[in-house]
């Protein structure tokens, strides 16, 4: 009995010492490691089989300079990406090849590695210990120049370099291999493109490019590749940062969105405002094109990853040609399954999530860069454009403007018959759970503050409450009065110049208000993606 007594005791000592060993072992998880896994792992992949040889080997090409665009932005962000090997922690360097550098991009560049301090709010393109009233007694006209970064001489006096000067070694391997694809491009418009950029590498002119860009229109495959995005520079704002996207287009999605595009006149006379704000005839020869990337690099690939594309940013171009958008539909589906999705369980009644489909969330972030040529780009009060009247509040209102005018086009358009495979219920639930989706890393920036002030009028009109079990119940008809109030709103705000409204009002309702934080909250501690990381290249492809 004795020693049936002891073996029972021996077992439940083994077993404690297990399960204080499993807790410790839990307690003791890497913390950085949550981090990485914060970040979805997805395929870039796409169907190459109506692809000819060329193209494919044209692929390859691209491939092999995006990756040059890859290690460039690296020294712009960062500078030895080799410095990275160095840290010990697998966890940390696996996070800090996510964030190109030891410091967390969607958590305002807080540093997550020991020894090495803050980032340079200029990155690499100034020296770090370059003071304001140095840059400012620089006597150069180039200073300021997107494609010129800021050096010290052997004396250690401040000079200018272009881009074409300080990565000549890189940008070399670059002219080689946009030779090669230049002799490959049998679309007469990509040849001419990759001519130019060929050109705007050597000379840090990039206009003749962007304008050969706009005219290539048949192109199965597009590549977007430069220094074009001017974000990583935090200090002046005034460089611009190397990336590249490689992009096959979706011939069927793109010939259904094609014909929308003529149908904003009519969509701008039904506009939710008076008569006077609405007066503007938008253009109609705009490039709306639907796309699977199977690339990011460099710019790009930092941080939060883009899921459709605006371009040229080069104001001359814009106004010669217009922009192109492109709609990546992959990225999209990945962010919608990875965390949409998600996210929307967690919050929404079990009965409305029938409504949450990605073929509404397509249309509505299709839809929202699109509405950007809605509304007026000129006030009605002689104040001159909206953006001028508006200064430092036009960024968060044009993006709230877009936002919610894009959700009016869609339910408008399905009125209409013209889009058919959604609903308008399908539409505003879908808007709501992406706001959810959005404001996840606060509203510091335009978007997230457009973001808050949509979430926070829909919430004050009624468009949606929370029950007893904190999940979202969204009342349509309430929701389509919002819509259309808070579009009429904002378009007033807008035409009139209203800066002193725009700044109060903003000031008001940007923000994440308590019962909000708690909903994030419970998104976050139920380990929901971020954002997601991409698994890309030859292999991935089968090339």
């Amino acid at each position: 009995m004795k020693k049936l007594i002891y073996v029972c005791l021996a077992i439940c000592l083994v077993s404690f010492a297990s399960c204080s060993k499993k807790e410790t072992k839990e307690e003791m998880k890497n913390p950085m490691q949550e981090k990485v896994d914060e970040f979805a792992s997805v395929k870039l992949t796409t169907d190459l089989s109506s692809l000819t040889e060329n193209e494919k080997e044209l692929i390859r090409t691209f491939l092999e300079i995006g990756q040059i665009m890859d290690d460039l932005f690296w020294k712009q962000a960062y500078g030895n990406k080799a410095d990275m090997d160095t840290i010990s922690d697998v966890a940390v360097r696996n996070f800090a090849m996510i964030n190109y550098g030891p410091w967390e991009r969607l958590n305002g560049m807080k540093p997550f590695a020991a020894g090495f301090g803050e980032k340079p709010l200029g990155a690499q393109f100034y020296p770090v210990d370059m003071t304001d009233e140095e840059y400012n007694a620089l006597k150069d006209k180039n200073k300021d120049n997107l494609y010129t970064v800021i050096r010290r001489d052997n004396e250690g006096k401040l000079v200018v370099k272009w881009y074409r000067e300080e990565y000549k070694e890189e940008l070399a391997k670059v002219d080689v291999l946009l030779e090669k694809a230049i002799a490959l491009a049998d679309d007469a418009g990509l040849k001419k493109y990759l001519t130019e950029r060929r050109k705007a590498f050597q000379t840090d002119d990039y206009f003749a490019s962007d304008m050969a860009w706009m005219d290539m229109k048949k192109s199965k495959i597009d590549f977007i590749v430069g220094p074009i995005e001017n974000y990583e520079d935090r200090r002046f704002g005034s460089k611009a940062a190397y990336e590249s996207f490689i992009l096959v287009k979706d011939e069927k999605w793109s010939n259904d969105l094609a014909k929308f595009t003529a149908m904003l006149p009519e969509l701008q006379k039904g506009l939710p405002v008076d008569a006077k704000f609405k007066k503007e005839i938008p253009g109609t020869d705009s490039d709306l094109n639907v796309y699977d990337v199977i690339f990011y690099g460099g710019d790009c690939n930092a941080g939060s990853k883009t899921i459709a594309i605006n371009l040229p940013n080069d104001e001359r171009v814009q106004l010669k040609k217009g922009a192109r958008r492109l709609q990546l539909k992959n990225a999209m589906k990945a962010k919608f399954d990875k965390i949409l999705m998600p996210i929307a369980e967690q919050i929404m009644v079990s009965d409305q999530m029938k409504h949450i489909k990605f073929d509404a969330f397509f249309s509505n972030v299709t839809f929202h860069e699109v509405s950007h040529g809605l509304g007026i780009k000129n006030t009605v009060n002689g104040k001159g454009s909206v953006r001028k009247a508006l200064g430092n509040q036009y960024s968060s209102w044009e993006e709230a403007k877009a936002d919610i005018l894009g959700l009016y086009m869609v339910t408008s358009l399905i009125k209409k018959g013209e889009i058919t495979n959604i609903t308008e219920e399908d539409a505003y639930a879908t808007f709501i759970a992406g706001i959810l989706r959005s404001v996840r890393f606060g509203a510091a920036s335009a978007h997230g503050q457009a973001n808050m002030m949509c979430f926070n009028y829909f919430e004050d009109q009624g468009a949606f409450k929370r029950n007893q079990d904190g999940k979202y119940v969204i009342d349509f008809a309430k929701a389509k009065t919002a819509m259309e109030s808070w579009a009429a709103l904002i378009i007033k705000v807008e035409g009139e110049g209203d800066i002193a409204f725009a700044k109060q009002y903003s000031e008001k309702n940007s923000n994440i208000r308590p019962a909000l934080q708690k909903d994030l909250d419970k998104i976050n501690a139920s380990r929901i993606p971020k954002d997601i990381v991409f698994e890309q290249g030859k292999t991935t492809l089968g090339l």
